[in-house]
């Protein structure tokens, strides 16, 4: 556990049976897209639920904490007591490969950033996930 990396075959073929496990168990492929958008529906929730409830997605699909809200959350702690655990954690404002790539206005990177969001989430919800 104190090795600074693991390999990334090794990550992938572990990533893969609990995918298969998933599946078998609870007849469920895991995915993240569809919690950002209850995330979000949860968080609008807070402050007009009126609106969110008229909403055709959410009217379809209820706003909720499901089991595939807690494997996003797992994900994120999973990841941070990793770090913790190697010692690599660290945080960092703007990861040397972005200021190297997009230099150091701000606007740069956060454009970038954002438009490679969008293109990520709508391919990812194009793909049903």
């Amino acid at each position: 556990m104190s090795e600074k990396a693991w390999s990334p075959y090794l990550a992938g073929a572990l990533a893969g049976l609990v995918l298969c496990f998933s599946v078998f168990i609870a007849g469920k492929y895991f995915g993240a897209s569809t919690t950002f958008v209850r995330a979000a529906g949860l968080l609008e929730n807070t402050v007009v639920a009126e609106r969110v409830a008229e909403m055709p997605y959410f009217v379809k699909t209820k706003v909720k904490v499901d089991w595939q809200m807690m494997f996003v959350v797992g994900i994120a702690a999973g990841a941070l007591l990793s770090a913790l655990i190697s010692g690599t954690f660290k945080i960092v404002l703007v990861p040397p490969m972005w200021k190297k790539r997009f230099g150091s206005s701000f606007i740069n990177r956060a454009s970038v950033a954002f438009v490679g969001g969008i293109v990520a989430m709508f391919g990812a919800r194009l793909a049903g996930g």
